[in-house]
């Protein structure tokens, strides 16, 4: 089983993108292609499916994206090719609080998700999705926005579900007003 591959990308297609390691080419499906530049080095996390009829990789840019990728083809019915739209089109914190709120709209807009397949997500992921495993996996550039929130009261869940909508590159006053505005919907 793959766990990561860093490699250059030497091609974007429509769907995946071709990762150059030790001079073998490979062929990895992911949400976003185009989040990827030519040219350039990343580490990509995989994710490998084997069926009788199929062999195929798929890639992301962060690890978060990938434990989501899992959660949601665990789903009954929701196999690999539905779920990359859905990372595709919607922010990891944006599906998960869709998730936690039963947002049966926001799930539905999504490219072959119907309500069925929507109230089953929610059923079977509710409750169930750590963005980060816990608090101590976010990013050191959020520490503080954390502490400033949880000392205006606000409760871990709560912080943890908004935080990850942040631009990281923010000052922490741009954050802290971010995160509020947030907050406050």
């Amino acid at each position: 089983m793959y766990n990561y591959m860093i490699g250059k990308i030497t091609d974007i297609e429509a769907s995946s993108i071709i990762v150059e390691v030790s001079g073998i080419g490979y062929q990895i499906n992911t949400p976003n292609p185009y989040a990827f530049n030519l040219n350039e080095e990343y580490k990509i996390y995989l994710y490998q499916y084997i069926r009788e009829d199929e062999n195929s990789l798929y890639g992301f840019k962060t690890k978060e994206e990938k434990d989501l990728f899992l959660k949601l083809i665990a789903v009954k019915g929701l196999g690999p090719r539905m779920a990359l739209p859905i990372l595709a089109t919607g922010s990891i914190g944006g599906i998960v609080d869709a998730i936690e709120r039963e947002n049966i709209l926001y799930l539905k807009k999504f490219p072959k998700i119907g309500e069925k397949l929507a109230k089953q997500i929610i059923l079977d992921l509710k409750g169930k999705i750590q963005l980060t495993g816990d608090m101590t996996n976010i990013s050191n550039s959020y520490e503080e926005l954390i502490e400033v929130l949880k000392g205006l009261g606000y409760k871990e869940k709560e912080v943890k579900s908004v935080v990850v909508k942040i631009d990281g590159e923010l000052s922490l006053e741009d954050q802290v007003k971010e995160a509020l505005k947030l907050l406050l919907k």
